[in-house]
Order: structure tokens, then C-alpha cells, then sequence
């Protein structure tokens, strides 16, 4: 079945039908500390996301994620056993055997913990545990935090960020916990809440999306509970990305000391094996291989000539030149190479989806090597690999290193038009390709505005301009490289948080063309901000395609139908999205999230088919069905909460904002196809 979204603004919980008895919530018995331990391993998901949720989205996704985990983690009784009473309510009916009284025991720890990390600090008052950085979890060199989600959960996070701490745990346990309004009122005051009626209002208007909708605007229909229960809040399932290496420079004095004692130790004990010496961060060497010594030979190293490009057959990272003002510096070639081989223990080690980590398969390619933002960076090539080494400190020596992979075997001329050199404070630079013949930055989000020029040094570094890979809570604005070549058009890459940029494209899935016609850049506009969705998954292009356009009922304007790919270097993993998008006065208003798919040849040169529908609200407050199916598409049929039929790929029928239904359509030589999903 499909559930067909009934409108895109913020979801919020289902209201009751009918007010139904409060369940009765009986005292906790004392409880062991087996008992809550139990309870603390057995529910450990559940009470880290219950955390997670009501910490204050101030404190950035990485610390809340390391907050939550710290709360959940001291949370058992001190003692032995920790006093039940009235203070500690119980699970909903069904008694209080050991598991649930130990379960209600710790959720009550870790919500008044919550709550008070959520209190600002003040001069003169003593600070509590849960308002300090949490000593552990403690993870040195990485950010981690959740999967992204989709607009829906985007939508939610904000609504839940406008909340005050209370009241935001009130929304979570009414959505995430199903506890009834007397049980929150309970369980807030026996956590200390202030002001809980105050709180539980706050709550019930939160849930209320439809008070201050636009009209005609379309509405998902997601369950608020699903959507708490998401990968988007899940502080269990994790990504992970490397610090700021410039803020990382000022933990060089304590990596000397730690550096020194292990030399020193060394000397007492033995020579030492690796470590931070001529290798740099390398580990120890292994066996003598003559194939594998010769790769690490930086005087082996494959240069291309700085105007080979011109003349070759075929243009691809394989013909570009070796530049930068290092690239002579054998040292620093030498230390690249032993860490690609053998990356130590303090080495950031990361890569794009099914890219292979191993050594080098013989001499690689040199693309570049310079300091940039005042650290060191070598690009090299093998031909089925990019990877890039950036290091800090004298000679690699008391400093940090990072080594990154990212996949780029079949890439064509558009396709290696430009490398991610740097990324520094929130911005990127970019290494272009030496056909490349000027750069520009585009906001996506302002299709009328003319592009700005940026400035590319003589070996094609350009200045650094704002990374959306950076900052990706928020889609305010969307900055892509735009890169000026021999073809007619300028071609748009844009930042998804790998080495590779990712190429736009928009028309039919046969034949896609560069973004340059103004209706093009339209579309893209309000289609930016579903990109967090194909953060880090190895994406190589991301095609925009409106399949259909529609008129809306009771005269509403014409809406459109757009189904984005993002296609992956690897080709499993892709991504396909559909979206509505109504008549909106502002021309960056984000497009409605109507479904979407993973690994799916929909929307493909393979399958250019797509079939996808909305609930959507009139301005006159009707809701109605719509549906829309790609060119070559017969009759739209939809059944279940709503049955009607369509010949002309069009579909409109009334339908109530709750309607559950399922689409189906036909392909010229009948074959069915289905929604997408």
C-alpha cells in the first residue's frame, strides 16, 4: 500500500478521537541495581533517543549525541538499590513487575537529566553534571551524528528545536513513548519539569501543523511517532566525519609531549619500529614486497605534462597535470605514500561508499601537492581511486594526518571537472581540471541572480566559498561551483561531503543537459534542500527531471512533477526522490517530498518510468488526491481509501486528509508499474 502524503508542512501526532480514562500509574517498588541495569541494557536505543530528542538542539548534533549516551550510561541507582515511591511513576497498566519498575526507574534518570542540561548556566549557581561536556563517551577527531533524513524529519526538528525543554519532552513522550497526557504529567513532574500544564499546551499546539498552512500547500502523511523513531534521531546509528583539522592545531603541544615519551620509552626499551619518523604517521613496515616497495618510491611517482590534456584521446583525471608548489618535495611524496600503504592507528581513515582502502597498485598519479589553509595536502590518482592525504605539524612530526578514498573509475570529461582540495571554518576549495576555463559561484536558491566570480590561483586552486556538506541543518541558501569549459553550457557541481563533487543535471532521464535554461535553475531551486537526502552515499551526478505538470483543481494554478536520481560512482546505491511542487510566490519554496526509493532503475535511463501522488489542500480547504505519471504511461487507477481512474496520467480526485491509498498505471506495452517507493 502507499501511503500517499497528505501535505508536506511539519508532521505532528495524530489527534485523539476521544478522550479516553487515564490508565492507572501505580508506585515503584524499590529497585536493585540488577534491575535497572537490566532495564539500561535492554532498552539502550530507546532511552539514548529519549535523550537525544529532549536535549536542546543548542548544543549541535555531535554533542548531543555524546550527551545523550553520557545520560543514559550514569544513570543507574547509586547504591545498591535506589527508593521507589510516588516519585518514580510506573509503567502503564499491567503491574510493575522487576523489568518495568527497573525500565521506569532509569527513564525518569535519564528525562531529569535531559532536562537540566537543557537550563542555561549561570554565573553564580553551581553547575550540575548534566549541564558540563560529558567526560565520557569521548571521541577524539570525528563528528558523529545521525543519518539524514527527508524533509518530513526536517520539518519535525525544527518544530521540536522552537520548544522549550519541557514541553519538547512532553511532544516526545506523547510521540515516542505513547504515554497518555496524565502519565507525561506525572512523569515531567517526577523529573522536575517546571510549569507542566504549561509544558503539555506548548505540546498540543506543536502537534497542530494545520493552524498557520499555507493554502494549497501539500501535506506528507507520516506518523509523528514513525518519524521520532527514524534514523534522523537515532544517536545509535551513526555518522562519522573528520574535526576542523586547523581547530585541531591546538592539541599539537599535548600530541609533542605524548610523542616524546614514546621516543623516549622507545630509546629505553628498544628502537622503535614506526611511528612519527621518516614515514610519518605510518605504520610499522611489513614484508620487503619489491612490487609494493617500488609503489612507495616518491621518485617513482607518474607526472603528466601540463599540456598532455590537449592532445590526448579521451579527458579524465588521467591527463591532468602534476601541480602545486610541493609537488618536488620528496619528504612530504614519502609520507603520503607509506600512510596510504600502512595507515597508523592515529590516521583518519575515511571513503566513499565501495571504495576499496588499499595500498597503491603500483606508482600512482600525482595531481597535487601544496599546503593549503595551513595544511599540507597531496592528491593522487591510480586510475579506480582518488585519494587525498593532508597532514599538520613539522614534517608530519607531532601534527595530525588524515587519509580519504573516493571512487571515480569511468569518469568522463564532466565528470572530473573538479576535486574537493580543502575544506576549512565551513568552507571548501576546489581543484579544478586544467580544461576547466573559469569558476563561478551559483546560489541554487536564487534562480535569478547571476552567478559570482571566483577567483582561481595558476594552479587552478580556487578561493574557498561556503560548503553545504558543512552546514547541513539548515538550507537557507546552497552555494554549487559552477565551471566554465569548451562545452556551450557552464557545468554546476555541488559539495556532498566527499572528495568528488557531484555533477547537476536536469531533463529526461536519456538525456540529461547541463542546468543554464532559466526553467531549469527554477526547478533546482526548489529542489536544493532535498540534497541532504544523497548526503555521502558515493553520489557521482544528481539529475532533476520534470516528468509532468498538472493543472489543480478549482482553478489552483498549475503544479509540477519532478523526479531527482542521484546516481553513484559504485552504480548500486542509487537514489531516487519524487516531489510536488504547487504554485508558490517565493521561488525557493521547498518542493514536497511525494516518495522515494533506493536502488531503483526508476526515473533512469534504464527505467525512465516514474508514477507518484500527494494529498493536497485547496485554498478553499478540499483536499484531493493527486497523481501524476511519466510520458508512455497509460491510465492512473487508484484504490483503497479513494478508487478512481484516469487516462491521461493526470489523476485528481476528492479525497479526505486521511486518505490512505494505492496507484497504479500501465507503460505503452502494458507492462504495470507501481508507485514509487
Amino acid at each position: 500500500m502507499l501511503n500517499v502524503p497528505p501535505d508536506k508542512a511539519p508532521l505532528a501526532a495524530a489527534p485523539p478521537t476521544a478522550p479516553a480514562p487515564a490508565p492507572s500509574v501505580t508506585p515503584v517498588a524499590p529497585v536493585g541495581l540488577e534491575q535497572a541495569e537490566a532495564a539500561l541494557v535492554e532498552h539502550y536505543p530507546r532511552l539514548v533517543r529519549l535523550a537525544y530528542l529532549v536535549l536542546p538542539p543548542s548544543l549541535g548534533r555531535n554533542r548531543r549525541v555524546l550527551t545523550a549516551h553520557a545520560l543514559v550510561q550514569r544513570s543507574l541507582p547509586r547504591g545498591r538499590r535506589a527508593p521507589g515511591g510516588a516519585g518514580v511513576p510506573g509503567q502503564r497498566s499491567g503491574g510493575t513487575t522487576a523489568r518495568q519498575a527497573g525500565y521506569a526507574y532509569v527513564r525518569v534518570r535519564v528525562l531529569r537529566q535531559a532536562l537540566e542540561a537543557g537550563r542555561p548556566l549561570l554565573r553564580l549557581a553551581r553547575p550540575v553534571r548534566a549541564q558540563l561536556p560529558p567526560l565520557l563517551p569521548r571521541v577524539w577527531g570525528l563528528r558523529l551524528f545521525p543519518r539524514s533524513g527527508g524533509a518530513d524529519e526536517l520539518a519535525l526538528d525544527r518544530r521540536l528545536s522552537a520548544l522549550p525543554g519541557a514541553a519538547r519532552a512532553a511532544f516526545v513522550l506523547r510521540g515516542l513513548e505513547d504515554l497518555t497526557d496524565e502519565e507525561v504529567r506525572e512523569l515531567l513532574g517526577a523529573a522536575g519539569a517546571d510549569d507542566v500544564d504549561a509544558a503539555l499546551a506548548q505540546a498540543t499546539a506543536a502537534a497542530r501543523p494545520d493552524q498557520d498552512r499555507t493554502p494549497g500547500a501539500p501535506r506528507a502523511v507520516v506518523d509523528t511517532g514513525a518519524l521520532l523513531r527514524s534514523t534522523e534521531f537515532d544517536p545509535c546509528s551513526l555518522q562519522a566525519r573528520p574535526t576542523d583539522l586547523m581547530r585541531r592545531r591546538q592539541y599539537r603541544r599535548a600530541a609533542l609531549a605524548v610523542t616524546t615519551g614514546v621516543l623516549v620509552c622507545g630509546a629505553l626499551f628498544g628502537p622503535p619500529g614506526g611511528g612519527w619518523g621518516p614515514d610519518g604517521p605510518a605504520a610499522p613496515a611489513y614484508a620487503g614486497n619489491p612490487a609494493a616497495l617500488a609503489a612507495l618510491d616518491p621518485g617513482a611517482v607518474r607526472r603528466v605534462a601540463p599540456a598532455a590534456w590537449r592532445t590526448a584521446p579521451r579527458a579524465d583525471f588521467s591527463v591532468w597535470p602534476a601541480r602545486g608548489p610541493l609537488a618536488r618535495d620528496t619528504g612530504l611524496l614519502r609520507r603520503a605514500l607509506a600512510v596510504w600503504a600502512r595507515p597508523g592507528g592515529a590516521v583518519a581513515v575515511s571513503a566513499t561508499p565501495g571504495t576499496p582502502t588499499g595500498p597503491p597498485m603500483g606508482s600512482p598519479q600525482l595531481l597535487y601537492a601544496g599546503e593549503v589553509d595551513g595544511v599540507r595536502v597531496v592528491l593522487f590518482h591510480d586510475g579506480l581511486r582518488v585519494v587525498r592525504y593532508a597532514e599538520t605539524g613539522e614534517n608530519g612530526a607531532g601534527g595530525l594526518a588524515a587519509l580519504d578514498f573516493a571512487r571515480t573509475d569511468g569518469a568522463d570529461e564532466a565528470a572530473s571537472g573538479a576535486l574537493v582540495l580543502a575544506r576549512a571554518d565551513a568552507n571548501v576549495r576546489y581543484l579544478t581540471a586544467p580544461w576547466v576555463t573559469g569558476t563561478a559561484v551559483r546560489d541554487l536558491l536564487a534562480p535569478a541572480s547571476p552567478a559570482r566570480p571566483l577567483h582561481r590561483d595558476a594552479d587552478g586552486v580556487t578561493d574557498p566559498l561556503r560548503s553545504t556538506a558543512a552546514s547541513p541543518g539548515s538550507c537557507r541558501s546552497w552555494d554549487a561551483l559552477e565551471v566554465a569549459t569548451a562545452a556551450p553550457a557552464p557545468r554546476l557541481l555541488t559539495d556532498l561531503g566527499e572528495l568528488t563533487p557531484a555533477r547537476l543535471t536536469s531533463g529526461p532521464p536519456g538525456s540529461p543537459q547541463d542546468v543554464s535554461a532559466p526553467a531549469d535553475r527554477a526547478a533546482w531551486a526548489r529542489t536544493a534542500c532535498l540534497l541532504p537526502a544523497v548526503r555521502a552515499h558515493g553520489v557521482r551526478s544528481v539529475n532533476s527531471w520534470e516528468y509532468a505538470r498538472a493543472a489543480l483543481p478549482e482553478s489552483n494554478g498549475t503544479a509540477s512533477w519532478l523526479c531527482t536520481r542521484a546516481d553513484t560512482w559504485r552504480g548500486p546505491g542509487s537514489r531516487v526522490l519524487a516531489h510536488f511542487q504547487a504554485p508558490s510566490a517565493s521561488p525557493a519554496a521547498p518542493a514536497a517530498l511525494a516518495a522515494r526509493a533506493a536502488d531503483s532503475p526508476a526515473c533512469g535511463p534504464r527505467d525512465p518510468s516514474v508514477l507518484a501522488g500527494v494529498l493536497w489542500k485547496s485554498r478553499a480547504g478540499h483536499w484531493y488526491l493527486l497523481a501524476a505519471g511519466s510520458p508512455g504511461l497509460g491510465a492512473v487507477t487508484a484504490t483503497g481509501g479513494v478508487s478512481g481512474t484516469s487516462r491521461t496520467g493526470v489523476l485528481a480526485l476528492p479525497a479526505r486528509r486521511d486518505t490512505v491509498a494505492e496507484l497504479r498505471a500501465r507503460a505503452a506495452d502494458g507492462t504495470p508499474v507501481n508507485s514509487l517507493r
